[in-house]
């Protein structure tokens, strides 16, 4: 176990430092274009992804109950107001000095940790073109994770009569009609992300495409 969990370590520092380096060479005017979060830009989504190493557990906590315990709407005013206070510069810095932050989401642990980078760096390099691809070790694991019946149930997905099956691997999911695309694709599918068109193909793609 613990040489799993070193080896994940190991892959979540190497996942943030090359988030970091994308984003200290990201013209200033992509830190105001749309990402695959509804409503946020790069700025709030890298707020977000810090926001474990910058906020103590109790300032979580109260900035949970003024929520109401609604996680999502505190995570959402938590990434605007620091998008808002910090520079992009000391975004992508926040990054880089915690790429070996211990930091695990609650139950999820360091798979967890690696799928929630992978996912948000997803989140704002798909949609800028930026032509990144998390190497395949990662995307396995984030995959796997991802097609738990606790992955499944999280995101809510609906793939009935679907088979997701990757273009640059050996990984296929599910039955019925193929939905083909990258493997890092269909991780942006299994999280319920809507794909820019041409990302995918299969008859049943659009379901999972921006219109």
């Amino acid at each position: 176990m613990a040489d799993a969990d070193n080896l994940l370590r190991d892959a979540i520092a190497a996942e943030r430092r090359d988030l970091a380096a994308v984003l200290a060479d990201l013209p200033a005017q992509m830190w105001d274009a749309q990402t695959l979060c509804a409503g946020w830009r790069p700025r709030e989504v890298v707020a977000h992804m810090t926001m474990p190493y910058r906020y103590s557990t109790p300032r979580v906590l109260a900035e949970l109950v003024r929520a109401r315990g609604n996680f999502n709407k505190m995570a959402d005013r938590c990434a605007r107001r620091d998008a808002a206070a910090l520079s992009a510069a000391e975004l992508a810095a926040s990054l880089a000095s915690n790429a070996s932050n211990p930091w695990k989401p609650p139950g999820g642990g360091y798979e967890g940790a690696l799928t929630h980078d992978v996912v948000h760096g997803l989140d704002f390099t798909v949609p800028l073109r930026i032509g990144r691809k998390v190497p395949e070790d990662r995307v396995r694991v984030v995959l796997r994770g991802l097609c738990t019946p606790r992955g499944l149930k999280y995101f809510g997905v609906d793939l009935s009569g679907i088979e997701l099956s990757a273009d640059d691997m050996d990984w296929t999911f599910g039955s019925g009609t193929p939905v083909h695309g990258a493997a890092q694709d269909l991780v942006l599918v299994l999280a319920g992300r809507k794909l820019p068109a041409g990302q995918l193909s299969g008859e049943p793609s659009a379901r999972f495409t921006h219109a």
